[in-house]
């Protein structure tokens, strides 16, 4: 569909209504947003001529003469992609966020930005063809790492070693030929969340990315908090003990050096060459190498130094999260990112931790938990921030 231009505040709160909660009725968006009957009637009226709302069947009677059901144009698509170090993810999606086709495919970073967004810019229009969308109407992009919002550049060094000031916004703005929004990967998981997930029905919440790399998202107020330069929630590189492990970083003791997917496989090479592990031994030797997987697997199996492992993770991801839900006092924290098996050993540990080393106040109502949505958080939050910029007052 053609670019969307919005031309008020009224229309921008319409429209991003209806794609937060789906086909509504004239009267229930009237209700809604507090709009008069004739300012209501008109700022529609101009939505459906310019093409961006549409009827969607009749409304439940109320008494009287039943009214339509109003919803987001059909043939609104939205692109979400998450690049992550080795692989990327491709999501299409319609105008309230519905995933209509999703495609990932391995990858590396480390081969540099151009190949990488290449196959981005492959992936999308392939899914853009497979739902039969002439052109999309935004992309959302999550890059791992802090992400520069305003140039739509990867800040990063470490995490995306190449793509340092690289236009990942301008280069996919070109070859797609829509608007194209660039963000961290963590925030765009809370978005997600916030979107679909269990974050819906909380203003203030903390989401908390473990996996590879690792990071936080945080929701307050019921928006996204960036921080001055868009760089809030980036802890990968909280000091952790001054003696730790190297961190890719250059420095030790990093949150990420203890408790990333490599700091994992680490002390599992270790585990298995010392003969602590009998399993992670024996899978070593069938493979010649270890993976986050094989530690989960064998964890989950039973494996005593397997548990041992992720339970100290876990020990120090609770003992960053006190301190973060303390300073912040979010209504949940969300956890997700962590490979298959691992996510409830991981949780029962974290929550001891937080539980006991919290004050009361700050989390005798607050839930932990995982992450209900896993992987597509991060596409749809990536459409969410396109939609966002799409759907702003001009």
């Amino acid at each position: 569909m053609a670019l969307v231009r919005l031309e008020n505040a009224h229309q921008a709160r319409l429209v991003r209504l209806l794609r937060d909660d789906g086909p509504r009725s004239r009267v229930e968006l009237g209700d809604a947003l507090g709009l008069s009957r004739s300012t209501l009637t008109s700022e529609l009226d101009r939505l459906v001529a310019h093409g961006l709302v549409e009827v969607a069947g009749p409304a439940a009677s109320r008494g009287g003469r039943r009214s339509s059901r109003l919803r987001l144009s059909g043939g609104m698509r939205f692109a979400g992609v998450v690049v992550a170090p080795d692989r990327i993810r491709v999501a299409v999606t319609d105008g309230e966020l519905n995933v209509l086709a999703e495609a990932t495919e391995p990858s590396d970073v480390g081969d540099g930005p151009e190949p990488v967004i290449g196959r981005v810019v492959d992936l999308v229009e392939k899914l853009r063809a497979e739902v039969g969308a002439a052109e999309l109407t935004g992309v959302g992009v999550a890059l791992p790492g802090p992400v520069d919002t305003e140039s739509g550049t990867s800040a990063a060094p470490a995490a995306l070693p190449g793509w340092q000031r690289y236009p990942v916004r301008d280069a996919l703005t070109a070859e797609l030929r829509c608007p194209v929004l660039v963000d961290n990967d963590a925030n765009l998981l809370a978005l997600g969340e916030q979107h679909a997930g269990i974050g819906r029905t909380f203003d203030d919440f903390l989401y908390l990315k473990l996996g590879t790399a690792v990071g936080s998202g945080l929701v307050l107020g019921g928006a996204l908090y960036r921080g001055a330069t868009s760089s809030a929630g980036d802890i990968a590189h909280l000091p952790l003990g001054e003696d730790g492990p190297v961190c890719a970083c250059g420095e030790t003791g990093c949150f990420e050096a203890y408790c990333g997917d490599a700091a994992l496989v680490r002390s599992a090479l270790d585990a298995a060459r010392s003969g602590r592990s009998a399993a992670l031994a024996d899978r070593l030797a069938a493979a010649g190498s270890l993976t986050v997987r094989d530690v989960a697997a064998a964890a989950t199996a039973g494996d005593p130094e397997a548990q041992t492992l992720v339970r100290d993770a876990a020990r120090r991801i609770g003992r960053v999260l006190v301190g973060l839900v303390s300073f912040f006092n979010p209504g949940i924290v969300v956890i997700g990112g962590a490979a298959d098996g691992l996510g409830h050993i991981l949780l029962a540990e974290i929550r001891a931790v937080v539980y006991r080393r919290s004050a009361p106040l700050a989390t005798g109502t607050m839930p932990v938990v995982l992450s209900d949505l896993g992987e597509r958080a991060g596409l749809v939050g990536a459409a969410r921030l396109a939609s966002e910029h799409v759907f702003a007052a001009a």
